[in-house]
């Protein structure tokens, strides 16, 4: 067998690893699919009929319509905030020196390996011992600790790729600090700012671990409205609803990498290049 050959074949072995790779990978979410169609009250794979109708008592069941509200309200404010809280701490870390500095930045990097659940549960014996309510106040604080990384990430790329002779170049010419950054700095980030709130949204909305020690049933969030569906009942509703969740949040991503650009957005070396 010649060099060429032996190229080929590895290439095809690798090519056939990756695919079967891919396969496991989506092996759950494709029997997830395949049983939210089926007819039955109790969730069987592979159906014994098909149906619609627990996609439809998804759309209509009131404790997940309740926790879609209250994701979307807390979703808005705690993106929205985050983007706010980490375009500043962002442009400061970035263009300024200061003592502190690489502390700062690992605190706020920190709930990347720190366990949502531990977050949450150190937030609900907070407010325990200040005998505070548990309202959408903390579950907002909450998810912005635990999103605000991820805004980091994105802001700073957009740092990086922005020409800062051009910042110069308005002091230069007498512009104060803050107008150099509304006029300049902020107009030439904005792809990165609105990477890091469409980021910061869909973590939001997903987010489960932190969300189920903190929030009442007036504020669950859907993620825990599905967690207590789940414990209450065992028919297809909850695998029509994830279908529709993996779809929306499949929709989201492709758009973000339709117009933003996943890559770039995600990989600094890359998009440097």
């Amino acid at each position: 067998m010649t060099r060429s050959n032996k190229d080929k074949m590895v290439s095809l072995a690798g090519r056939l690893l990756v695919a079967l790779i891919l396969v496991f990978v989506l092996l759950p979410a494709i029997v997830v699919f395949i049983s939210s169609f089926s007819s039955t009250a109790v969730l069987f794979f592979p159906p014994k009929g098909w149906s619609l109708r627990w996609f439809e008592r998804a759309l209509s069941y009131n404790d997940f319509r309740n926790g879609f509200y209250s994701g979307l309200i807390v979703t808005a404010w705690a993106s929205t905030l985050a983007v706010l809280i980490g375009a500043t701490l962002a442009i400061a870390v970035e263009r300024y020196s200061f003592s502190g500095k690489r502390i700062l930045e690992g605190v706020l990097l920190s709930p990347l390996f720190i366990p949502h659940f531990t977050i949450g549960l150190g937030l609900l014996m907070l407010v325990s011992q200040l005998n505070m309510t548990r309202g959408y106040a903390l579950v907002i604080f909450c998810h912005i600790i635990l999103v605000l990384p991820f805004v980091l990430r994105s802001i700073y790329v957009s740092l990086k790729n922005t020409e800062q002779r051009i910042e110069l170049a308005a002091s230069s010419l007498g512009a104060p600090p803050l107008m150099v950054v509304w006029t300049i700095t902020v107009p030439l980030i904005m792809p990165g700012l609105f990477g890091g709130w469409l980021f910061a949204a869909i973590l939001s909305f997903n987010e489960f671990t932190a969300s189920l020690f903190i929030t009442t049933q007036a504020t669950q969030t859907l993620p825990v409205a599905m967690y207590n569906y789940v414990r209450e009942f065992a028919d297809p509703t909850l695998a029509a609803l994830s279908v529709i969740y993996i779809a929306v949040t499949a929709t989201m991503l492709a758009l973000a990498n339709r117009f933003l650009g996943l890559a770039r957005v995600l990989n600094v070396e890359s998009s440097e290049r």
